[in-house]
């Protein structure tokens, strides 16, 4: 079986917060499946929202036509994995500005390329400190469903608000590492299915 990869894009401006911290230890339930994993930090970056130009659905070239910010390496990335995460903490009862545009951007260029994420294993993680976390969750949520993306149950919500407090939390650390072998187990599963039906 080929090796298998997810990457996980990190809406939070703090780098190695809350956010980081649950997607790591997503990550150690793919990691001990022999899983590739890679973490882009997306937040703190100036990622510009769509302008609804439609030059994806002209040139088809699986970018944005937008090139000044990271948004093209990370739709790049996330086409050449077989697993997404999205992470974001809560602002404003939603996820980050950056995260937003990011998926705004992405969704549309993978609808105009003929679904790129399509089938892809997806999951998403949310640090929250008191409300909101359901509301960020559902942005996330309706990004991969809508772009056609597997999700191997709920995803991650994590209860903190200093840098390092989601440790404390250890039912959110425990569903964290679980969705990780979910997301394991359903890689797997269709990597082996994809095998069979080349043969």
């Amino acid at each position: 079986m080929r090796t298998l990869k997810v990457v996980a894009l990190n809406g939070s401006p703090r780098k190695d917060g809350n956010t980081s911290i649950l997607v790591r230890h997503i990550f150690d339930g793919l990691e001990n499946e022999g899983i590739e994993t890679e973490l882009v930090q997306v937040g703190g970056q100036m990622i510009r929202g769509c302008t609804d130009c439609g030059k994806c659905f002209v040139n088809r070239d699986r970018r944005c036509a937008s090139t000044d910010d990271i948004v093209n390496d990370c739709i790049e990335m996330m086409i050449g994995a077989d697993g997404i995460i999205l992470g974001s903490p809560v602002y404003f009862l939603d996820v980050t500005s950056e995260l937003k545009a990011l998926i705004d951007r992405a969704g549309l260029i993978a609808r105009a390329n003929g679904g790129l994420f399509h089938r892809k294993v997806g999951t998403a993680a949310v640090a929250v400190r008191r409300s909101g976390a359901n509301h960020t969750i559902d942005t996330m949520l309706h990004f991969m469903l809508y772009s056609g993306m597997i999700v191997p149950g709920a995803p991650v919500i994590g209860i903190g608000y200093e840098i390092g407090d989601v440790r404390k939390d250890e039912e959110g650390i425990a569903r964290a590492k679980e969705v990780g072998k979910n997301m394991a187990w359903m890689l797997k599963t269709i990597a082996r299915t994809d095998q069979e039906e080349d043969v």
